[in-house]
């Protein structure tokens, strides 16, 4: 199972709306095929595997990190397939929290003469296909949000500058989290005040480039933006329904969907909503002070990112995160460190939240 999580891992980048999945064949005590899920629309793990296998499968163990799917979609039920092979065994890590599938693939296998177990590295299955699993239960997806500051809480100097806070090899760590995930959302300020592309830029990159979202409620979003002339999708949400603005988007490639406002305002829970509709898994926050806060403050934040960079900005410099002052200590906003790590120069801090 180790082996087919390590396999799926591979998919990182490139199967979502899918979720990441592997499978490893094994009969006699021998590994006799193995596969992954690489695209959406493409191959499932268990398919892949048994192809690899060729005729050797009849009596074999499968490995699988998700549940085999039961229904027809874009690819044929991976159980049919299983059950066709006539494998012995189904060791799956986790069930399918899709309810067009959730226990169904476990209990066609059964139907067919087939031992089937679960709950083998669940944990890390689960962990592996969080955002999947939020949406599918939740409706929305999973929320990181992305920060960067000096050893003294800073996330900008004091004319406003920050490019750059952090060092090369954190930069390249950031561009590797949007890989791994369907959208990358950020303000209309930011989009302003530094006209970022947020695409992925690694070295012999081929996965998906993240659907770019911009929140923006008087729709000041420049057509000219820098992120509208690249590769990859940009929708710009907003409350303001200015056909001149909208037009001038829709000619510079952007999509445009019109929210409700909320006080003036859109609303983050819409917002996430409307991205689960859109068979979004994944979301990584890179924005500014304000709605990194309103995220947190609002509970929709499912983890916080932080690079610390050996820097001092001084008493002058822009804060982190806007939120509403803590008067006491047992006020504080909690979270969880679950992991701490060097990247290059920097430190990575990863917390969720409590």
């Amino acid at each position: 199972m180790a082996r087919a999580l390590q396999l799926a891992r591979r998919g990182l980048a490139t199967t979502h709306p899918n979720p990441r999945v592997g499978c490893v064949l094994v009969r006699d005590g021998k590994i006799i095929g193995e596969g992954w899920h690489e695209r959406a629309g493409g191959p499932h793990a268990e398919v892949m595997a048994l192809q690899a296998a060729g005729d050797g499968s009849e009596g074999a163990t499968a490995y699988v990190t998700l549940e085999p799917c039961s229904h027809h979609g874009r690819t044929p039920p991976c159980a049919e397939a299983l059950i066709a092979a006539r494998v012995d065994r189904v060791v799956a890590a986790m069930q399918d929290p899709n309810p067009e599938v959730s226990g169904r693939g476990m209990a066609a296998l059964q139907t067919a003469g087939i031992t089937v177990e679960s709950g083998l590295m669940e944990s890390e299955a689960l962990r592996l296909n969080r955002g999947f699993v939020k949406r599918m239960q939740a409706g929305r997806p999973w929320v990181t949000v992305k920060l960067a500051m000096s050893l003294d809480g800073r996330s900008a100097a004091a004319d406003g500058s920050s490019q750059w806070i952090t060092g090369e090899a954190a930069r390249q760590d950031v561009h590797r989290l949007r890989a791994e995930a369907g959208a990358v959302l950020t303000g209309i300020g930011t989009v302003l005040a530094d006209n970022p592309a947020l695409n992925v830029r690694l070295e012999h990159y081929s996965g998906l480039q993240p659907r770019r979202i911009v929140l923006d409620s008087r729709l000041r979003m420049p057509a000219s933006a820098r992120m509208l002339t690249i590769e990859g999708i940009t929708t710009v949400l907003t409350c303001a329904d200015s056909r001149e603005s909208t037009a001038a988007l829709l000619d510079a490639g952007a999509q445009v969907e019109v929210f409700p406002a909320n006080a003036g305002r859109l609303d983050l829970q819409a917002v996430l909503d409307w991205l689960g509709s859109q068979a979004v898994n994944e979301v990584l926050v890179e924005a500014g002070a304000e709605l990194a806060g309103a995220f947190l403050q609002a509970g929709l934040a499912d983890e916080v990112i932080t690079y610390l960079a050996p820097k001092l900005l001084g008493d002058s410099g822009r804060g982190l995160m806007a939120l509403p002052a803590v008067h006491s200590i047992d006020q504080a906003l909690e979270l969880k460190v679950v992991d701490m790590r060097a990247v290059g120069e920097d430190w990575r801090i990863t917390a969720t939240l409590l």
